[in-house]
């Protein structure tokens, strides 16, 4: 077989293959902005490649013309500047996966789906690395912090708080931060935590990796130290949640969130 067709082919199945792993996590009940957009590029990759004798020869016609020229160069920039910005994005959200502090600080732990009255396996995985945390330095405080919402029995927090007693946490070393409704309020009420017990603005933030670049921007512009230490994601959800990210990043860029 020619060495072009093997690549075509190939490209196809990469491109087919790109959409499963968007569409997964719809089968474990998640479908957000993330697998959305990303089964979205997915098809049209796959079309692109798929019809991509007719599409450059479309292509071709419009740049003939000077409206075609303007209209193909506008969605080359655009283009060029969401994937500059997806990378500077991803680069950033690395960097702040795991960056635990040389000196224990106080531990926030973000609020996650709570199914009735049981953590979520995101929200269990967040809980295991704190309870690991807090074992390591018994000397440290924990606010758990999130409200509760909707199919939610009782508080985030408050499961939480169960779930690290159970592991052995002492009830003392545990702070209930229960009426914030996303990552701003959880920061935002968790720092009021902190001046009201006269603790420092330094914070262990512990959340799922593709989480803590954002959460740390908010974290900075209320003035607070944080460090990070991330739960474990399933693998299967990475690339879902963290295109989701980006989105949320863009929101957070422009000042609308």
């Amino acid at each position: 077989m020619h060495i072009r067709t093997c690549c075509y082919f190939l490209l196809l199945i990469l491109e087919a293959g790109l959409f499963l792993v968007f569409l997964a996590p719809v089968f474990l009940h998640i479908f957000n902005i993330g697998n959305l957009f990303g089964m979205a590029v997915s098809v049209c990759c796959f079309l692109a490649t798929l019809f991509h004798q007719p599409l450059f020869r479309l292509l071709q016609t419009l740049w003939q013309g000077i409206g075609g020229k303007i209209l193909l160069s506008v969605l080359a920039l655009l283009l060029a500047a969401g994937i500059g910005f997806a990378g500077f994005c991803s680069v950033r959200m690395a960097q702040y996966y795991q960056n635990p502090p040389k000196t224990p600080c106080t531990v926030v732990v973000l609020g996650c789906k709570v199914r009735g009255t049981i953590p979520s396996l995101m929200l269990q995985r967040r809980l295991e690395a704190a309870s690991a945390y807090l074992q390591a330095n018994p000397e440290v405080l924990c606010i758990v912090s999130g409200g509760k919402g909707a199919g939610e029995d009782i508080s985030e927090a408050q499961a939480m708080q169960t779930y690290l007693l159970a592991k052995g946490i002492p009830a003392e070393r545990i702070l209930l931060e229960d009426r914030s409704t996303d990552t701003q309020e959880n920061l935002q009420f968790s720092k009021a935590i902190l001046n009201e017990k006269g603790l420092p603005n330094r914070i262990t933030i512990i959340t799922d990796g593709f989480h803590q670049y954002r959460a740390h921007r908010m974290a900075e512009e209320m003035g607070l130290e944080s460090w990070s230490v991330s739960g474990k994601t399933r693998r299967i959800l990475i690339p879902t949640y963290w295109v989701r990210e980006w989105m949320a990043l863009l929101e957070q860029f422009l000042g609308l969130s």
